[in-house]
């Protein structure tokens, strides 16, 4: 008696034999094999390269507020790149005209290398000595003008310090270094942590360039992998007492009138009784500054026994 197979059988059938095809007639898997490239071990990771981010831009921030206050004029700095290249690359980089100077990392004691455009050093200093902060020709510096070009590395190294309080370096300046003299402080062919700064200015602009040897790298690479990464935020108990404490911070205040240029033969002949012109508008309003920053304009009054301001307006809203 012939038997016939229904469909669900015959389906059966044809997949029992696929499951018993013999291993050699399956497609072979083959693991992907490339070439390692060992130029690129120890590269910047995504998490290192976001955590440098964040220490720097806050660097640039407070390099932007204290030298805008300390110049009293507008500073803009902004981080344009971080990476890791060899001390020879970063050597090519440096203008042949250039201000760089050797700074020492505590407690590392190693020496890393600060390069500042000479572009940015006219303006500064003539603001410093008292003009507009007008560009200048593109020339090397004086004895005079070498030292306070100086106090602005002071103050950028400063402020590194404050930034990187994280991974527990302090930013020494040492002294200027001559372009034949750059390439002494580390081995040419070592890889060097390379961050790129820009600084704005109303009539000028250039680029900080600093540069890690390779020990400081790994030890800053280290620390942020090891505690960046632990980093909670505070409860929010511990928030609120930081605030509170925030607000009792104190801040040095002052109401003056707009700055205005004098004449030295003015200021010489001055004696007690005589009315000095300011050649000001008549309703040119006090300007009410906070920490060196200009807040508001306001009026000088007097309440009961003591002096006050009177709010006006805000600094940049419209006169009503």
């Amino acid at each position: 008696m012939e038997k016939t197979l229904k469909q669900n059988e015959i389906d059966a059938l044809f997949e029992a034999a696929r499951s018993a095809a013999p291993d050699a007639q399956r497609p072979e898997v083959r693991a992907r094999v490339v070439p390692y490239n060992f130029s690129s071990a120890g590269q910047i990771s995504t998490d290192q390269l976001r955590a440098i981010s964040m220490l720097n831009d806050l660097f640039a921030r407070n390099l932007t507020h204290n030298l805008a206050a300390w110049l009293r004029t507008r500073f803009q700095v902004n981080l344009v790149s971080a990476e890791q290249i060899q001390f020879n690359e970063f050597l090519l980089r440096i203008p042949e005209i250039s201000y760089v100077a050797s700074v020492r990392l505590e407690p590392l004691g190693a020496l890393s290398v600060l390069q500042l455009d000479l572009a940015l050093a006219p303006p500064v200093i003539d603001l410093l000595l008292g003009g507009e902060g007008k560009d200048g020709l593109l020339r090397e510096l004086t004895d005079i003008e070498e030292s306070i070009l100086g106090s602005v590395v002071e103050i950028i190294c400063r402020e590194l310090t404050a930034a990187w309080q994280p991974v527990g370096l302090s930013f020494n300046f040492e002294r200027r270094q001559m372009q034949t003299q750059v390439a002494r402080i580390m081995s040419v062919t070592e890889k060097t942590l390379c961050l790129s700064f820009e600084i704005r200015m109303p009539h000028s602009s250039g680029l900080l360039n600093l540069a890690f040897p390779a020990v400081v790298a790994n030890t800053i690479l280290r620390r942020l992998t090891s505690d960046w990464g632990r980093r909670r935020r505070h409860a929010g108990e511990t928030r609120a007492r930081m605030e509170a404490a925030a607000r009792r911070i104190r801040f040095g205040g002052s109401l003056q009138l707009p700055t205005v240029r004098l004449a030295a033969s003015m200021i010489e002949n001055l004696e007690p009784g005589m009315v000095l012109r300011l050649d000001l508008p008549a309703n040119t309003l006090p300007v009410w500054q906070v920490g060196g920053q200009p807040m508001s304009e306001a009026q000088a009054i007097r309440q009961g026994l003591h002096r006050g301001a009177r709010i006006e307006r805000r600094i940049g809203e419209a006169k009503g």
